[in-house]
């Protein structure tokens, strides 16, 4: 019961946002286009079937740009962990607007001067599995995965989920 209140008021929130227009710097309001909780779902369930064929136990989060929750899956005997994991890559995809193993591999360089500060932030993972989801050059969310054998195969799913709703979400 509770679970379909928040979904609704989610809903309700997401499609109160309305069409997105492009802001000029000296506008004193902005709007966006966020991915709807249905598709965040679709990702989300195209994600772990991805990862289930494949034999590995995963979680999947899918959130808004900002790094915000809108649906977790996690497979039955995917670790505890995987869900922390899964979450705080599709934050990281968000906030740096970059896959988590592309920002992994420059943060490893010797001469990388972020370095320093960003792998210090909680909540932060820095492994491949986290990817934002853009629309028409636009960042509409992030999806994060957990629980393959390494990051590389956690972007595997990530792909896949990305890419069941590429069409419903192209403008």
């Amino acid at each position: 019961m509770a679970v379909d209140v928040m979904l609704r008021l989610l809903l309700a929130a997401v499609l109160l946002l309305g069409p997105v227009v492009v802001a000029r710097a000296d506008e004193p309001t902005w709007t966006r286009r966020i991915i709807a909780p249905d598709t965040a779902l679709k990702a989300a369930q195209a994600a772990l079937a991805e990862c289930r064929k494949r034999g590995w136990q995963a979680a999947v989060t899918v959130s808004d740009p900002s790094g915000l929750a809108l649906v977790t899956l996690r497979d039955r005997f995917a670790g505890w962990h995987t869900l922390e994991a899964a979450t705080g890559k599709a934050r990281t995809a968000a906030s740096w607007r970059e896959a988590t193993s592309t920002l992994a591999a420059r943060l490893a360089r010797p001469d990388a001067a972020e370095r320093a500060t960003i792998v210090n932030v909680p909540g932060v993972v820095m492994v491949g599995g986290g990817m934002p989801i853009e629309a028409a050059g636009q960042q509409v969310g992030a999806i994060g995965v957990s629980g393959a054998p390494g990051g590389d195969n956690d972007d595997i799913c990530a792909k896949a989920g990305i890419e069941a709703v590429a069409a419903d979400i192209a403008f």
